[in-house]
């Protein structure tokens, strides 16, 4: 049966539990939530002593804030006792709702555990209901409020400053408290969770920002080309970013840059190996076409840049100048395969143009190296090995074939070749020396050059000796080129103020499947020492 003062002491209890609580919100900290949590059970609830047990990442408990006595309090916080004695605790006792009391009599079993504990002075109770001092009451925090939660942590509490056990009344308030001591513990732990993902998120952004910067000042800078362009989607391959080198090196401005791509700028003859690079990164050498319409070369080297969620995004390219390299290049090859006199494909150059058209299988229907398959084998011939060879290597190969032998010009054009000997230098070189020997070499390769067609080739293959190679003529064509070609050297030469004069003898061969570059050239040298005894018979007659 409730007294007449319970209302007023309940009343009471409730506006200090209210205060406590609405404290507990005012917390900055976690550390100063668990310090309000300790101080609420002293200042509200009319405990002595009150501890806060708070379970750690390991699942041991640790003394986090304790309040009501500054020499226990030094003591015992920050010490740790074990999860099975806290849970043994926990399991014993009588439970008063969610709180748990250890009367003395039963206590006593848990005075040698590893939990952390204080001990109290004072006599011997006299009322059934009066404290002991080592009576134990723990109040447990679950992270859903309910005892199927998440433990957080247990109040520990000690001697009520009435001296008595508490009522029902003063356990509903306690396990109130410690339901609400839960959610600001919880609240307070997901503060300082945000809190720390912001720090780690602004350093995180703070070295992105340096990252990016650093990026930057070294696209920027860079002594090299350097560019961004996009990948995927309808504008594959256009020029985002470029930095101030590759402008200067291409003379054009940053956002006249931007209405291209590489394809745009690229040489017509390099967009093969231009596609080949940025689609599977890598590196490559060639042309880019500058503003006045000239081309540099230069080595691309092509990185994806892919987002782990979208996959490839952008290119990033560096592009470096190596003008002067390709130069030395061209120059070194030019000195491997020209002559070095008259400028004009040496001997190893002109074999290697004349294997390029010809195959080692005979067109069929049209005259082979050879008259006949004994002749060939006379010759030499493998043709089993030519057969695989042009089987698997010229499939679609353009035969080359030759006119029918005879006065009488068929009408089929081959690739005539023109062997040229000169008549008369040997006197030159004997009479005024190499100097002048020299100069009308270089003025015969000048006009041999000038009088055949774009496309043709005119090679110097050894002292007074040039090969000419016309495609595409047929028997008349040839023999009309090599009058003009006669008539264009016979004109005198003047060197140092003296006119030499020279002639020239030529004869025409005709390359096709079947032969070898040799043979082709020995076919047209043995025509043109015909074509010279015939001549010097001719000369004699008349002489």
């Amino acid at each position: 049966m409730e007294t007449e003062s319970e209302p007023y002491v309940r009343l009471a209890t409730l506006r200090q539990l209210h205060q406590v609580v609405a404290e507990l919100n005012t917390a900055r900290s976690l550390a100063d939530t668990l310090q309000t949590v300790a101080d609420g059970v002293v200042n509200g609830l009319g405990y002595e002593l009150a501890c806060v047990n708070l379970v750690r990442p390991d699942g041991d408990l640790v003394v986090a804030a304790f309040a009501g006595n500054p020499a226990a309090e030094a003591l015992i916080t920050g010490r740790v006792g074990s999860r099975d004695a806290w849970e043994r605790r926990l399991a014993m006792g009588e439970a008063w709702g969610a709180l748990r009391f250890i009367s003395y009599t039963e206590g006593w079993v848990l005075d040698d555990d590893d939990v952390p504990q204080w001990y109290t002075e004072g006599p011997e109770p006299r009322f059934e209901d009066e404290w002991h001092p080592a009576d134990r009451l723990f109040a447990p925090m679950y992270a859903t409020g309910a005892a199927g939660g998440e433990l957080l942590g247990v109040i520990s509490v000690d001697r009520p400053r009435n001296g008595r056990r508490p009522g029902a009344w003063g356990r509903e308030a306690l396990q109130m408290y410690a339901f609400q001591a839960a959610i600001a513990i919880s609240n307070a732990r997901l503060r300082a969770n945000m809190q720390r993902a912001l720090v780690r998120l602004e350093r995180e952004q703070q070295a992105l920002r340096a990252s990016e910067e650093s990026f930057r000042q070294a696209f920027e800078y860079a002594p090299s080309g350097m560019a961004i362009a996009e990948m995927g989607g309808d504008q594959h391959g256009r020029l985002l970013r470029t930095n101030d080198a590759l402008c200067r090196l291409l003379g054009r401005p940053a956002s006249a840059m931007r209405r291209y791509s590489f394809s745009d700028l690229v040489h017509p003859e390099d967009i093969g190996t231009l596609l080949r690079t940025s689609a599977e990164g890598g590196r490559a050498e060639l042309r880019l076409a500058r503003r006045d319409g000239t081309y540099v070369w230069v080595s691309l080297r092509n990185s994806v840049v892919a987002d782990a969620a979208d996959g490839p995004r952008f290119l990033l390219t560096h592009v470096e100048d190596i003008e002067e390299r390709k130069r030395r290049e061209l120059q070194l090859a030019h000195r491997a395969s020209h002559d070095s006199l008259t400028g004009l494909p040496n001997s190893a150059e002109l074999r290697a143009r004349l294997s390029s058209r010809l195959c080692r299988r005979p067109h069929a229907g049209r005259p082979s190296a050879v008259d006949s398959l004994d002749a060939a084998y006379e010759h030499g011939y493998d043709f089993g090995h030519a057969s695989l060879q042009h089987d698997e290597g010229f499939d679609h190969h353009v035969h080359t074939i030759a006119p029918e032998e005879g006065e009488v010009d068929d009408g089929t054009k081959g690739l005539a070749v023109l062997f040229c000997d000169l008549d008369g230098f040997k006197s030159i070189n004997d009479r005024f020396g190499h100097h002048t020997g020299d100069a009308v070499l270089i003025e015969v390769a000048r006009r041999l050059t000038s009088g055949v067609r774009d496309g043709d080739t005119v090679a110097r293959l050894g002292g007074d000796e040039f090969v000419v190679l016309a495609d595409g003529l047929g028997r008349a064509d040839a023999q009309d080129l090599a009058v003009r070609l006669r008539n264009a050297i016979i004109p005198p030469i003047r060197v140092d103020g003296r006119a030499v004069r020279v002639g020239a003898s030529f004869g025409i061969g005709w390359a096709h499947c079947g032969m070898s570059a040799d043979e082709v050239l020995h076919s047209a040298d043995q025509r043109m020492y015909v074509e010279k005894r015939s001549r010097a018979k001719q000369q004699r007659r008349a002489g």
